[in-house]
């Protein structure tokens, strides 16, 4: 007689279940309201690309600074504790917004996405496990795929979220750019209170929600899952990760595929207001590339089961390259929708990266994840040289030409380079690894 299938999601834990799934969504709130602040805080503060391209770097470099401690905190305690401690550092971060605000202080402000990512990382390093630990280990890579189609619900509500309640509402929107620097200082000071609130008000209820988000994590009994110490250690599991290519080499290109992709999702509006369509108006395109990402991450899964992982990373950062230098290249509204259609190509390339690097590692992966989070840094560091790159002719987008095209479209050459690292990493990996990499396990944490 046929034992019955365990369930992808037992009754006994589907409370437990829904809370954390619900983190996914949080995290991927928090990730795509901030890409279109860089153009706001620039408007409001009047600040110049590079002063601007600090949001994203305060923000991600959180990522880098916290990884590896989280992975060391959840090792150590249990991955309850950790998601409590990430929803603390994330409520404390949104929270700060208020001071930062009433302060007007722009380095509070950096101060605040930095303190709210320490929390992501904790979150991102340890709820993939967690759900992962909620039932069979043969239901597991389900039951990731189901909370994982939770994040970019969050990632399209921190679009909307920014669109209708703050790009929509700016003041300084509303007059444009020229007349507010023609304000004198009492008038121009009270235009930047009142936008500066605009901002300030819906992270800080986000930091409410998170609130009531880690009272339940504290009274509802969520099962337990301790980490002991299995006499690795960590030193040891360290070195022998990184003397393996395929492990050194997909941090490195973790790194600059994660920076490709703040570059591309964060500079659409720049891109998109060079040619005439405001901040506010060009939320659509955002949601169009998320869109077309999640179409991509589909259509990428299928094709893993016929083409190795290596082979399909190769194929699409080819193909990511192409459409960057279409960008480039091709001005006006095509080139626009040519940098929305990047984002199909991108979809594939984080988990699978991550996949190929942790393929085989055992009980190492535990660090190795935490480094593969800590790639992340490359959203910090590359949108700030994009910035400078746009600060050539001035703070505007078309300040200049550089072989014959405005700056802000000569500006995605950084993106067109981090394909190309990405491009020889995957055909490294397909001509030394010709074994398929077919569901390459453990599964990655959710990006959109």
């Amino acid at each position: 007689m046929s034992q019955s299938r365990p369930p992808v999601v037992a009754r006994s834990v589907l409370v437990p279940f829904i809370i954390v799934t619900s983190l996914f969504a949080l995290w991927g709130f928090a990730n795509d309201i901030t890409n279109p602040m860089v153009s706001a805080f620039k408007k409001v503060l009047e600040l110049n690309n590079f002063q601007a391209s600090w949001v994203q770097f305060a923000f991600y470099f959180g990522y880098f600074t916290m990884a590896l401690p989280a992975a060391i905190f959840a090792k150590r305690y249990s991955y309850r504790k950790s998601i409590i401690l990430g929803l603390a550092l994330y409520a404390t971060g949104a929270l700060l917004f208020y001071p930062a605000a009433s302060m007007e202080s722009y380095g509070f402000f950096l101060l605040s996405l930095y303190i709210l990512t320490f929390g992501l990382a904790f979150l991102e390093t340890t709820a993939s496990p967690y759900i992962m630990s909620l039932g069979a280990e043969e239901t597991a890579t389900r039951r990731l795929n189901l909370a994982q189609a939770f994040n970019p619900l969050g990632a399209l509500g921190g679009l909307i979220v920014a669109k209708q309640f703050i790009l929509s509402n700016l003041e300084v929107e509303r007059i444009g750019q020229e007349a507010y620097g023609a304000l004198d200082a009492t008038a121009k000071a009270a235009v930047r209170t009142t936008d500066l609130a605009i901002i300030r008000d819906p992270y800080v209820i986000l930091g409410l929600v998170v609130i009531v988000m880690l009272v339940l994590f504290v009274v509802v009994n969520m099962p337990e899952k301790e980490e002991y110490d299995d006499g690795l250690g960590m030193g040891a599991a360290i070195k022998r990760l990184w003397r393996q290519e395929r492990y050194a080499g997909g941090v490195i290109a973790q790194a600059f595929y994660v920076g490709a992709q703040i570059m591309c999702w964060t500079y659409i509006y720049q891109y998109a207001e060079s040619i005439g369509i405001s901040n506010a108006d060009a939320v659509p395109y955002g949601v169009a590339a998320l869109v077309i990402f999640l179409v991509g991450r589909w259509v990428g899964t299928y094709l893993l089961s016929y083409i190795s992982g290596g082979k399909l990373l190769f194929y699409f950062a080819i193909g990511a390259g192409v459409m960057t230098l279409l960008t480039i290249f091709v001005t006006g509204y095509v080139g626009l929708l040519c940098l929305v259609g990047i984002s199909f190509f991108m979809s594939i390339m984080f988990p699978t990266i991550y996949g190929i690097a942790l393929e085989g590692q055992g009980e190492d992966a535990k660090f190795g994840a935490a480094f593969l989070v800590m790639a992340i840094v490359g959203g910090a560091l590359m949108p700030t040289l994009q910035g400078l790159i746009l600060d050539v002719g001035g703070s505007a987008y078309t300040d200049t030409l550089i072989l014959g095209v405005p700056e802000v479209n000569f500006s995605f050459v950084l993106p067109l380079l981090c394909f190309l690292v990405v491009a020889i990493y995957g055909h490294q990996v397909y001509s030394k690894y010709p074994a398929p990499h077919v569901d390459p396990a453990p599964p990655a944490p959710p990006r959109p």
